[in-house]
């Protein structure tokens, strides 16, 4: 059972200090550790690494999803060997994030062959799967999850505002069922879960909801326009429209 020095006290560094003496780690100063997590923003991290006393042979590890080993290089040079550990969740600060972790969660991992036993180990202690992240791809692995999390976050945010608009009085009591049903339908079939005006080709509607979208909230329209595209390019991809059904929708969204 090796020793662990947390760096960062955020959401993520409390959430992993709590969840791992609850597993039985011995959570110690970062100088006395076998191996350091630094869990800080991405822009903080290449500097926190760059002044951090190493003894060789210590882990030091990070959070970040966006970077891989390749920002703990000074670490390296220094006799450390690296870790990159992202737990592929959202934090919010509040409690259930421990809870959250606790039923058991995807790491993207990146390590060098002689660390992945211990990544391995450190991530199932934690009830959590790894997912091994080759270094060059690891950009790409966390924009996926910023697209799907963050970006589904606004988007639920301006349904939410556009329904108040509307007059509903209890938005998020509407949108409930719809939501998790499609997130649902989503993780389960892919595009075939697609439904709604661009999957049947209803360019007028499409039309109908930008019109109502710049009278009322012309923010979001440019939001509207790009994924209404975007769902028709994947419609046709996937066989719901042929493309002379989809260019209707591209026509209506320029």
């Amino acid at each position: 059972m090796v020793t662990i020095g947390i760096i960062g006290a955020g959401r993520v560094g409390s959430t992993l200090r709590a969840a791992l003496t609850e597993a039985g780690y011995s959570v110690v100063s970062p100088p006395d550790a076998d191996l350091i997590i630094i869990a800080v923003p991405d822009d903080a991290l290449a500097g926190v690494v760059a002044e951090l006393a190493i003894r060789p042979g210590q882990v030091v590890a990070h959070t970040s999803g966006a970077h891989g080993i390749g920002v703990l290089a000074p670490a390296v040079a220094r006799g450390a060997r690296p870790l990159a550990i992202h737990p592929a969740m959202t934090f919010t600060g509040r409690p259930e994030d421990l809870e959250r972790l606790r039923k058991g969660i995807p790491f993207g991992v990146t390590a060098p062959p002689d660390v992945r036993p211990l990544a391995e180990t450190l991530v199932r202690d934690l009830g959590g799967t790894p997912e091994w992240i080759a270094e060059e791809r690891r950009t790409l692995y966390h924009a996926a999850l910023a697209h799907g999390a963050n970006h589904l976050v606004t988007l639920v945010n301006e349904a939410l505002d556009r329904l108040r608009d509307a007059g509903v009085v209890h938005p998020e009591k509407v949108l409930d069922p719809l939501l998790h049903a499609a997130l649902d339908n989503a993780l389960r079939l892919g595009d075939a879960a697609l439904t709604g005006p661009v999957s049947r080709g209803d360019a007028g509607t499409v039309a109908g909801h930008l019109a109502a979208l710049e009278a009322t909230a012309p923010e979001s329209v440019p939001a509207y326009r790009a994924l209404a595209r975007r769902t028709a390019e994947r419609a046709v991809a996937a066989g719901r429209l042929t493309p002379a059904q989809a260019a209707p929708i591209e026509e209506a969204t320029r």
